[in-house]
């Protein structure tokens, strides 16, 4: 790749596009083009390209390819067939009539190649780097996040499913001379020549037991032909048989009996944890996405990710209001983590960005005591969302005494409770890998008190509680006193615009499944659909025209009728 200027809309392009368009809304592309040029410079994508070889398509058109894609939830075919017969994508691009355009092939690997060199956020990078000079992004302001579930593009296997597909894409990728060698290739056909999902299960538990042991069994033999020292070392390197390795180790035992054989029996769940089922953080789900998992929220099932959005927000009038809501940031993770081992990953990326808010709208699952002190201390960030409110059984019942109501000299190291008794000890502690306080009362102060069956369930006479250290523990009590508040509520409901965000990505670019394998080529593609859904809320934006879709249905507008 050598890195130029892209070309001006060709003049016959851009007569053809205007006088197709005349005294209408000139379709996105064009709208685009014209408003903020050349987005993605070649340069930006010069390290995932070389400067030798056959010439390729330039890769900052190809990443505004990738983005109309987006848009309009095309394919790569599609897409391809877009920039060879659509004026408006030609002018954007900068294509005369005559521009053979691209296999659609070339964004398959234009995506690799991003991937592979790191390049996932260049594109919401610059874009956002634009809309900062155009002065409709800055720092400081609101914002909010939220996130929702993303199904895998596998299919989903049970583990019974998972053993025997591991056992198939394993022996698919090695070399066949060597398979006949050492397999019973009649044999193992008749288990292993089709895929799992082409065929019913047994619907006795009995003998899906037995295919399950069956599958392991062959996945151990299938390691040990592999490893064994006559075998090409090449075998033993390739991902398919790393992957299978892990499967049978997080499925399956293998232990050997009186005789000194070997047997193989599945791994169950047991009450003390032994022998039993790897946590589902660390369970593969699929022989083909090792990065999708299975996860649960409520009523929700599912084996993918999890999506994060991070917008701009105001709670002016749209009327005064001077740029539209645009995403800030997206944040793809395994399905299994939680929103408060990525809050500060989010702030992390808009610090560089230059785009940090000085208030931050979030579900009750993202922060933390921890989380509220840091994003104030290091980013300057007020975190605006509910907190966890006080667990003991006082508070969870609604009576007697709880913590908020003993008062703390932490100056002294001295608690005094509501019946005015001081503590006796002041004890800093770790528990569970965090600092702690620990404090006590005397038996002498808590045995005759009246208040004792109401401030503490202890069969000890005395009261001791545990509290955090005092930035934290300052930060909760005045975060649960704020919430309890009218004023509060009012102000969060801030927040829920952000789930209109996500309908859009949804309804718009169909975010709900991921199109790609892997965590980072889903990433990547949440990446490109938050620029497209930037691009068509500024487009509404120009135009004056009301981003979401509007309806009224007959009960609605006979309602009104009647009231008036």
């Amino acid at each position: 790749m050598e890195p130029q200027p892209w070309p001006e809309p060709d003049p016959v392009v851009a007569r053809a596009v205007r006088a197709k368009n005349y005294g209408r809304q000139v379709p996105l592309p064009v709208a685009v083009r014209d408003r903020l040029g050349e987005l993605f410079p070649d340069g930006e994508f010069a390290q995932a390209f070389g400067m030798t070889g056959a010439a390729g398509w330039s890769p900052g058109r190809l990443a505004l390819v990738t983005v109309f894609q987006m848009a309009e939830n095309l394919t790569d075919r599609q897409a391809a067939e877009a920039v060879r017969d659509r004026l408006s994508w030609a002018y954007a691009l900068g294509l005369d009539l005559a521009g053979t355009g691209f296999d659609f092939t070339v964004l398959s690997q234009f995506r690799t190649r991003v991937v592979e060199h790191g390049l996932e956020e260049k594109v919401l990078d610059l874009s956002l780097a634009r809309l900062v000079e155009q002065g409709l992004l800055k720092a400081g302001g609101k914002q909010r996040t939220d996130s929702t579930h993303v199904v895998s593009v596998v299919r989903d296997l049970n583990c019974v499913e998972l053993a025997g597909e591991s056992v198939r894409a394993a022996v698919e990728v090695a070399a066949p001379h060597w398979v006949a060698a050492v397999l019973d290739v009649p044999g193992w056909a008749r288990r292993h020549n089709t895929r799992i999902d082409t065929w019913r299960m047994p619907a006795s538990a009995t003998k899906r037991e037995q295919l399950a042991l069956t599958y392991g069994r062959d996945g151990f033999a299938l390691l040990e032909a592999v490893y064994d020292p006559c075998s090409e070392h090449w075998l033993r390197k390739l991902p398919a048989v790393q992957t299978l390795r892990t499967v049978l180790l997080q499925n399956y035992t293998r232990t050997a009996d009186r005789n000194g054989r070997l047997v193989t029996a599945r791994r169950e769940k047991t009450e003390d944890g032994g022998a039993g089922l790897p946590p589902g953080h660390l369970r593969i789900a699929s022989p083909y996405d090792t990065d999708t998992r299975w996860s649960a929220k409520r009523e929700t099932f599912w084996n993918g990710f999890k999506l994060h959005v991070s917008e701009s927000c105001t709670d002016a009038p749209e009327k005064e209001r001077t740029a539209p809501n645009l995403i800030t940031n997206v944040a793809t993770t395994a399905s299994t983590v939680p929103g408060t081992k990525v809050l500060d990953g989010i702030h992390q990326q808009l610090q560089r960005r230059g785009l940090l808010p000085g208030e931050h709208y979030l579900d009750s699952g993202y922060p933390s005591d921890d989380l509220i002190v840091k994003s104030r201390q290091t980013y300057g960030i007020a975190l605006i969302s509910p907190v966890l409110l006080d667990q003991s059984g006082q508070a969870r019942e609604n009576v007697g005494l709880q913590a908020d109501a003993f008062t703390i000299d932490w100056k002294y190291q001295q608690v005094t409770c509501p019946q005015g008794q001081a503590s006796s000890s002041w004890s800093p502690c770790t528990q569970h890998g965090y600092p702690m306080i620990v404090f006590a009362f005397t038996k002498p102060t808590c045995g005759p008190c009246p208040a004792r069956e109401s401030c503490t369930t202890s069969r000890r006479d005395f009261c001791q509680l545990t509290l955090n250290p005092r930035p934290l523990t300052e930060a909760l009590r005045t975060a649960r006193s704020e919430q309890a508040g009218r004023d509060w509520q009012d102000v969060y409901a801030l927040r829920s615009g952000v789930e209109g965000t996500i309908r859009q990505a949804l309804a718009v670019t169909d975010s709900r499944r991921a199109r790609y394998r892997g965590l980072a080529k889903t990433h990547l593609e949440h990446v490109y659909s938050a620029v497209a859904l930037n691009l068509i809320r500024l487009n509404a934006w120009w135009n004056g025209r009301p981003l979401d879709r509007r309806h009224t249905s007959h009960l609605a507008r006979l309602e009104l009728a009647l009231a008036a």
